[in-house]
């Protein structure tokens, strides 16, 4: 599934093409993705303006002229790409939503192509329209953002101070911290030298809500691992693609996700990465750099 880097990779694709772009036709292959589209969608998209194009957590958001937001969730297979069909019809079988566009006049960045695509082989995207962001369902209870400035050790503590729970389950928690996912969790755990199992309570003592080190040192290597693979282009395990077509090449890098069995990259480590199940996740991580 498309994390935070991955989202605002194809963000900042679309960004320079879309900005004031106008929608001249929406087509809609089929009644739904995961959901239903929601009510007159086509009706209320045709005619109007792309004025920005943002991104919440792992959530695109086109602002329109209407003064609504199309929301778009890329599940599991969701991607966005320009095209230019070579006759009538000539789309791919599951390419579900068709935007016909047109440039603003005197565009700096013209469009690569008349029409942007949103395919999504196994259909688990969704997309959803909205007036006001504070009622929109899904964006509703989201944590900070992880690379804004609100991240900081005590803003862990305070959210860590009476969770229990296993710290990798606790930063999963789009309450907790918005975005972060599977891959960049593993990756800065081990990172940070902490155990995935570890309460993330622990890390704060409940006198004086203490910070341990270790939490400077996560917020850190948090924010750095998102920063490498937003240079990186993301991390291609399956399916993502950003919008001219290409793999992103974080997973490279990989230092514990999907690497089980593999000898630890840590220097001076002779530990071999190993793997359990969280929550229905695998987790990654070294036994040796990540001691209980």
């Amino acid at each position: 599934m498309p994390e935070l880097p991955e989202v605002e990779t194809i963000r900042a694709g679309l960004a320079p093409f879309l900005t004031n772009a106008h929608i001249k036709k929406l087509t809609l292959n089929r009644k739904n993705l995961r959901f239903d589209f929601p009510e007159s969608f086509v009706e209320n998209l045709e005619g109007t303006t792309i004025v920005n194009v943002g991104r919440r957590a792992k959530y695109l958001l086109f602002e329109l002229s209407s003064g609504q937001t199309l929301l778009s969730h890329l599940g599991m297979t969701g991607n966005f790409r320009f095209f230019n069909p070579p006759s009538p019809g000539a789309f791919e079988k599951h390419d579900h939503v068709i935007f016909e566009l047109e440039a603003a006049k005197h565009a700096q960045d013209p469009l690569p192509a008349p029409f942007l695509v949103y395919s999504d082989p196994r259909r688990f995207g969704f997309m959803d329209l909205f007036d006001d962001p504070e009622a929109c369902s899904f964006l509703k209870g989201l944590g900070p953002e992880p690379l804004g400035n609100e991240l900081t050790s005590s803003l862990l503590a305070e959210r860590f101070a009476k969770r229990r729970g296993p710290i990798k389950t606790v930063l999963l928690d789009q309450r907790v911290l918005a975005g972060l996912g599977n891959i960049y969790v593993c990756e800065a755990l081990f990172r940070s030298g902490i155990h995935p199992a570890t309460s993330a309570a622990s890390l704060v003592q409940d006198d004086d809500k203490k910070k341990d080190p270790r939490l400077e040192d996560l917020r850190r290597h948090i924010r750095n691992v998102l920063e490498e693979a937003l240079i990186a282009g993301g991390s291609t395990l399956n399916d993502y693609k950003n919008v001219q077509g290409d793999a992103g090449y974080f997973q490279h890098r990989f230092a514990v996700y999907g690497r089980e069995g593999d000898p630890c990259q840590a220097k001076g480590c002779d530990g071999e990465i190993e793997r359990f199940v969280q929550s229905g996740r695998s987790t990654f991580f070294c036994p040796h750099c990540q001691a209980v």
